[in-house]
């Protein structure tokens, strides 16, 4: 009589897969970006909050100073009050940005100046302060705006956004230049990320321009820095490739996104934020990038050589990284040539097998840069 025997079969889950490892890592990448968007984004937009938001108090009677005090008091650490002597010196002030608004006591009609271009959501901080003030006294308050921004940008944000335009097309480029540009020398990319950022300038300049009128003037020099600006990106890029391969994609989300959009002051300026992104908005390229521009649109160029060196000091910093990264990738090269001389041909060659997967390597990087 015939018994059936049993085997034990082994159900491979794929667990071990060396695939499926692969897989995993790579999605590492998405979900630390993940993280840190929610992170950087929520910290910085979710609760804008006065934090010593400067203002002025216009009057150089003894009222005025305990006006000021009183208004200082009250507010505690969200406002920085001071009081100035004439009208005339706190529209100064506030085209100088050092403070966002300047409340003129009166008894019959007070005034409050603004100057939205800086901020608009300043400005309606500053409004929120000093509404209830001229409610108490039984006045309407008298709001004048001595800087507003453009007719096609009334909220004046759409600096901001051309910001994030010019971002992208900089450090989505990275991915390219590195990756699919890894076989050609350093000096090559390195020409090809400064023609890129001439190019992605080209396009910022025209979307603040013809296409959506943010800018009516100075048109050219808004194109220089965006030049500036894409190519401290750019260049930065191609030289962390070297050193971080795959990963620079999540560098570059983390310089140039996340710590870079929340900090540039295009939503929110840093009196409304907390101390980490006011900070950063003191030094980081993107703040010297949209406040420049800024300054150059709504201010007479108020602070605008400062922002210009910002620009230039991230763009050196990326071309000394780049020059670095092209030095370490000549000594590997020579430290590699050895080995391919003496190495015995067994099979498929290590050269052949390196320049089947190095384009592989490439395309899942760039899919993966696209990807996010």
């Amino acid at each position: 009589m015939y018994k059936p025997t049993f085997r034990r079969v082994h159900m491979d889950t794929g667990l071990r897969s060396p695939a499926l490892r692969h897989v995993l890592t790579h999605l590492v990448t998405p979900l630390l970006m993940c993280l840190g968007m929610g992170l950087a984004y929520m910290g910085a937009f979710v609760t804008p909050e006065p934090n010593h938001l400067p203002v002025a108090v216009v009057g150089a009677a003894p009222e005025a100073k305990v006006f000021a005090q009183t208004v200082k008091d009250e507010a505690g650490d969200k406002l920085d009050v001071r009081t100035v002597a004439s009208r005339a010196e706190a529209v100064d002030l506030l085209k100088s940005r050092d403070i966002t608004g300047a409340y003129v006591p009166s008894a019959k009609t007070p005034e409050l100046v603004v100057a939205t271009a800086a901020s608009d959501m300043g400005a309606t901080a500053v409004e929120k302060v000093f509404t209830p003030v001229a409610a108490q006294r039984d006045v309407p308050l008298k709001v004048t705006d001595v800087a507003p921004p453009a007719a096609d940008d009334p909220t004046g944000q759409g600096l901001f956004f051309l910001l994030i335009a010019v971002s992208i097309g900089s450090y989505a480029s990275v991915a390219a230049l590195g990756a699919a540009g890894s076989t050609l020398p350093m000096r090559a990319r390195a020409l090809l990320a400064a023609g890129v950022s001439g190019v992605v300038s080209v396009i910022g300049a025209l979307l603040a321009g013809p296409v959506f009128h943010l800018a009516h003037h100075d048109l050219l020099t808004v194109w220089g820095m965006s030049w500036l600006y894409s190519a401290g990106i750019l260049f930065i890029g191609v030289g962390l490739h070297t050193f971080l391969k795959r990963w620079t994609t999540l560098a570059m989300m983390v310089l140039f996104v996340m710590l870079n959009f929340t900090s540039s002051g295009g939503l929110f300026r840093p009196e409304l934020q907390n101390g980490f992104f006011g900070t950063l908005h003191a030094f980081w390229n993107g703040a010297g990038f949209v406040e420049g521009v800024r300054s150059l649109l709504y201010f007479g160029r108020d602070g605008l050589s400062g922002d210009v060196w910002r620009l230039v000091v991230w763009l050196l910093a990326g071309l000394v990284l780049t020059a670095v990264a092209g030095a370490v990738e000549r000594v590997r090269a020579r430290a590699a040539a050895p080995r391919r001389t003496h190495a015995k041909p067994v099979g498929v060659t290590s050269a052949e097998k390196a320049a089947g997967e190095e384009p592989a390597d490439a395309e899942e990087e760039l899919e993966e840069s696209v990807g996010v």
